[in-house]
Protein backbone atom coordinates (compact mmCIF):
# COMPACT_ATOMS: atom_id res chain seq x y z
CA UNK A 1 0.00 0.00 0.00
CA UNK A 2 1.21 3.47 -0.91
CA UNK A 3 0.50 6.36 1.44
CA UNK A 4 0.92 10.04 0.62
CA UNK A 5 1.38 12.27 3.67
CA UNK A 6 1.71 16.00 4.27
CA UNK A 7 1.06 18.63 6.91
CA UNK A 8 1.20 22.30 7.61
CA UNK A 9 3.42 23.88 10.26
CA UNK A 10 0.98 22.96 13.08
CA UNK A 11 1.01 19.30 12.10
CA UNK A 12 4.65 19.03 11.11
CA UNK A 13 5.95 17.34 14.27
CA UNK A 14 3.29 14.63 14.22
CA UNK A 15 3.63 14.17 10.45
CA UNK A 16 7.29 13.39 10.88
CA UNK A 17 6.57 10.86 13.63
CA UNK A 18 3.63 9.29 11.80
CA UNK A 19 5.72 8.92 8.65
CA UNK A 20 8.29 6.88 10.58
CA UNK A 21 5.50 4.87 12.22
CA UNK A 22 3.86 4.03 8.88
CA UNK A 23 7.17 3.08 7.28
CA UNK A 24 7.79 0.81 10.27
CA UNK A 25 4.48 -0.89 9.51
CA UNK A 26 5.82 -1.70 6.03
CA UNK A 27 3.93 0.92 4.01
CA UNK A 28 5.48 2.86 1.18
CA UNK A 29 5.23 6.49 2.27
CA UNK A 30 5.65 9.56 0.10
CA UNK A 31 6.25 12.73 2.13
CA UNK A 32 4.76 15.73 0.30
CA UNK A 33 6.10 18.19 2.84
CA UNK A 34 6.76 20.55 4.31
CA UNK A 35 10.33 19.88 5.37
CA UNK A 36 10.26 22.13 8.45
CA UNK A 37 7.80 23.68 10.86
CA UNK A 38 8.11 27.09 9.20
CA UNK A 39 4.74 28.70 8.51
CA UNK A 40 3.07 27.40 5.33
CA UNK A 41 -0.39 27.48 3.75
CA UNK A 42 -2.17 24.16 4.29
CA UNK A 43 -4.14 24.17 0.99
CA UNK A 44 -0.86 23.83 -0.93
CA UNK A 45 -0.02 20.58 0.86
CA UNK A 46 -3.57 19.24 0.88
CA UNK A 47 -3.56 19.59 -2.89
CA UNK A 48 -0.34 17.61 -3.28
CA UNK A 49 -1.71 14.63 -1.34
CA UNK A 50 -5.15 14.87 -2.94
CA UNK A 51 -3.56 14.92 -6.40
CA UNK A 52 -1.65 11.73 -5.53
CA UNK A 53 -4.96 10.06 -4.67
CA UNK A 54 -6.78 11.42 -7.73
CA UNK A 55 -4.00 10.27 -10.07
CA UNK A 56 -3.73 6.82 -8.48
CA UNK A 57 -0.20 7.45 -7.24
CA UNK A 58 -1.25 6.64 -3.65
CA UNK A 59 -3.90 4.42 -2.10
CA UNK A 60 -4.41 6.46 1.07
CA UNK A 61 -3.74 10.09 1.89
CA UNK A 62 -2.87 11.43 5.35
CA UNK A 63 -3.00 15.13 6.15
CA UNK A 64 -2.07 16.67 9.49
CA UNK A 65 -2.79 20.26 10.51
CA UNK A 66 -3.87 22.01 13.70
CA UNK A 67 -7.40 20.59 13.61
CA UNK A 68 -7.56 18.63 10.34
CA UNK A 69 -10.59 20.67 9.31
CA UNK A 70 -8.94 23.00 6.81
CA UNK A 71 -7.04 20.14 5.21
CA UNK A 72 -10.28 18.18 4.72
CA UNK A 73 -12.03 21.13 3.13
CA UNK A 74 -9.12 21.75 0.76
CA UNK A 75 -8.56 18.08 -0.17
CA UNK A 76 -12.24 17.57 -0.93
CA UNK A 77 -11.99 20.16 -3.72
CA UNK A 78 -9.98 17.66 -5.79
CA UNK A 79 -12.02 15.39 -8.05
CA UNK A 80 -12.11 11.81 -6.76
CA UNK A 81 -11.09 12.61 -3.19
CA UNK A 82 -13.21 11.70 -0.19
CA UNK A 83 -11.40 13.25 2.76
CA UNK A 84 -12.69 12.79 6.31
CA UNK A 85 -11.59 14.77 9.33
CA UNK A 86 -11.19 12.14 12.04
CA UNK A 87 -10.74 12.61 15.77
CA UNK A 88 -11.12 9.05 17.07
CA UNK A 89 -10.79 5.42 16.05
CA UNK A 90 -14.52 4.85 15.58
CA UNK A 91 -14.80 7.79 13.17
CA UNK A 92 -11.83 6.37 11.22
CA UNK A 93 -13.53 3.00 10.81
CA UNK A 94 -16.85 4.56 9.82
CA UNK A 95 -15.23 6.93 7.32
CA UNK A 96 -13.79 3.94 5.50
CA UNK A 97 -16.67 1.49 5.96
CA UNK A 98 -19.54 3.87 5.13
CA UNK A 99 -17.94 6.54 2.93
CA UNK A 100 -14.98 4.77 1.31
CA UNK A 101 -12.86 7.74 2.41
CA UNK A 102 -9.45 7.76 0.74
CA UNK A 103 -7.88 10.63 2.68
CA UNK A 104 -7.83 11.02 6.45
CA UNK A 105 -7.18 14.42 8.01
CA UNK A 106 -6.10 14.54 11.62
CA UNK A 107 -5.32 17.08 14.30
CA UNK A 108 -1.73 17.64 15.34
CA UNK A 109 -2.75 20.04 18.12
CA UNK A 110 -5.81 18.50 19.79
CA UNK A 111 -5.23 14.77 19.32
CA UNK A 112 -2.19 13.06 20.81
CA UNK A 113 0.27 11.03 18.75
CA UNK A 114 -0.74 7.63 20.12
CA UNK A 115 -4.40 8.26 19.30
CA UNK A 116 -3.46 9.41 15.81
CA UNK A 117 -1.47 6.21 15.31
CA UNK A 118 -4.55 4.18 16.28
CA UNK A 119 -6.67 6.33 13.96
CA UNK A 120 -4.33 5.58 11.05
CA UNK A 121 -4.30 1.87 11.85
CA UNK A 122 -8.11 1.81 11.87
CA UNK A 123 -8.44 3.93 8.74
CA UNK A 124 -5.96 1.86 6.74
CA UNK A 125 -7.26 -1.47 8.02
CA UNK A 126 -11.00 -0.95 7.61
CA UNK A 127 -12.44 -2.06 4.26
CA UNK A 128 -15.25 -0.30 2.46
CA UNK A 129 -18.56 -1.87 3.48
CA UNK A 130 -19.98 -1.96 -0.06
CA UNK A 131 -23.66 -2.99 -0.02
CA UNK A 132 -26.02 -0.20 0.91
CA UNK A 133 -23.10 2.21 1.23
CA UNK A 134 -21.99 1.83 -2.39
CA UNK A 135 -25.00 3.67 -3.80
CA UNK A 136 -24.51 6.51 -1.35
CA UNK A 137 -20.85 6.90 -2.28
CA UNK A 138 -21.86 6.89 -5.97
CA UNK A 139 -24.27 9.74 -5.23
CA UNK A 140 -21.52 11.66 -3.44
CA UNK A 141 -19.18 11.21 -6.39
CA UNK A 142 -21.92 12.28 -8.82
CA UNK A 143 -21.97 15.66 -7.09
CA UNK A 144 -18.59 16.36 -8.70
CA UNK A 145 -20.14 16.31 -12.18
Amino acid sequence: MRISIASDHAGFEQKEQLKVYLEGQGYGVVDRGPQSDDRVDYPDFAQLVADDIAKGQADIGVLVCGTGIGMAIAANKIHGVRAANVINVEFAKLAREHNDANVVTISGRFVDLDTNKRILDAFIGEPFGEGRHAGRVEKIMALES
